[in-house]
């Protein structure tokens, strides 16, 4: 399965890409694999500065939404303030914006508002009146946790339909938020419906419930009866008690940033930006591949290896085969997208190196138990490594 879930795998083929007018093309029936954000997806490390841009040139969303649902453009608006102008959006784009246009549909509020149908004749209208739109997304707020099969076949045979008769639009499903019924409630069965579907006909889908299940190091609560505020039963006895969001924002100061999150913790809102991230730099991918000459293929730069051990308390290895003389740079980066420490400024070599990581960041302070990022970077080749410290 395609997503954009990971790092490139070592030894993939690097190429040396031209630049050309590419005309965008027709999706869902050409998808080979689904294109899935979820939790794995909720890091800014991953995100190439080109690959953003490419999305703020190419890519016109209009998204639909209610409280719930707006927490993708709540955490995104705080990202501007945390990450930079590289994250900033309008209505209309331009001028280095991503052109996201919230909320802009008459007639419906979200999938499940004013009732379970009326979403899709607003989406016609509105593309019918809106030519440059090339990516429609429709949360749900809570109607999700109540639906029945058939209410979510309803909303998947709608979905697509809207992909048949609107081939050159791609069309994002969701999952309903969490409400606390964990794994054998009926929302994780709806959900659990949608990504099936999902999965079976490659569609796109931005995984709403699974990056709420999911601190930034990786560790699930929605078994535990984990809710849409981040609320969750620590101790097994069928009542929550804990909050997840807020003891890691307390366990990890300056890797979060605060913002409006409706329902939630600011951190809830944080991972549903960088997840909407990276799920902006996919389908900008999609739309306008990067066309390459057949001829103009070379080996790869380098590859990789997976950290180890890998947990670690002491130091970490990676062995990095260099196989061309380019600068390499090997850079460690927290789940949030904050640089931690460099490995390799630009290091030119051919052939092996290993490099040690010992828990510390470029000042010499140890860093908090946690999922890093090793991000290894020369000439077009990018590889990420994910290893996991514990103190």
């Amino acid at each position: 399965m395609r997503s954009i879930r990971s790092g490139l795998p070592a030894m993939l083929l690097a190429a040396t890409f031209i630049c050309l007018s590419v005309a965008p093309t027709a999706f869902s029936s050409d998808r080979t694999a689904p294109v899935i954000a979820d939790h794995t997806t909720a890091s800014l490390a991953l995100l190439a500065p080109d690959a953003i841009d490419n999305a703020k040139e190419t890519l016109h969303i209009a998204y639909g939404h209610t409280s719930h649902g707006s927490q993708l453009v709540t955490g995104m608006t705080g990202l501007v303030g945390f990450a930079g102008d590289r994250y900033a959006f309008r209505s209309g784009g331009g001028d280095g914006y991503l052109d996201l246009r919230d909320r802009p549909f008459s007639g419906a509020n979200d999938l499940g508002n004013p009732d379970r149908t009326s979403w899709a004749p607003a989406t016609r209208t509105y593309l019918d009146a809106n030519s440059d739109i090339n990516v429609i997304i429709w949360s749900w707020c809570g109607q999700a946790s109540s639906a029945s099969e058939a209410d979510i076949t309803t909303y998947l045979n709608l979905m697509n339909g809207l992909e048949t008769d609107y081939p050159a639009v791609i069309f994002v499903y969701m999952t309903g938020h969490l409400d606390g019924s964990g794994a054998e409630g009926n929302l994780n069965l709806r959900n659990e419906q949608i990504r099936a579907f999902c999965r079976d006909n490659n569609k796109v889908l931005f995984d709403f419930a699974d990056i709420e299940s999911y601190d930034p190091d990786g560790v699930p609560y929605m078994e535990k009866l984990a809710n849409d505020a981040c609320d969750y039963d620590s101790d097994g006895n069928g009542s929550r008690d804990s909050n997840w969001a807020i003891a890691w924002q307390s366990a990890h100061p300056g890797e979060w940033y605060n913002c409006s999150a409706a329902h939630s913790q600011p951190l809830n809102a944080n991972l549903k930006a960088y997840a909407s991230w990276h799920l902006w730099t996919a389908l900008a991918e999609e739309l306008y591949p990067t066309a390459v000459d057949s001829e103009t293929k070379v080996p790869i730069e380098f590859s990789v290896s997976e950290g180890y051990p890998n947990p670690f308390n002491g130091s970490t290895a990676v062995d990095v085969i260099h196989f061309t003389a380019t600068p390499l740079r090997l850079l460690v980066y927290s789940l949030s997208g904050q640089l931690v420490a460099t490995l390799s400024g630009g290091d030119r070599f051919t052939g092996t190196r290993t490099y040690l990581w010992d828990g510390r960041d470029d000042g010499g302070r140890a860093v908090s138990s946690g999922t890093y990022l090793f991000r290894c970077v020369a000439g077009e080749s990018v590889i990420v490594r994910k290893v996991m410290y514990i103190k």
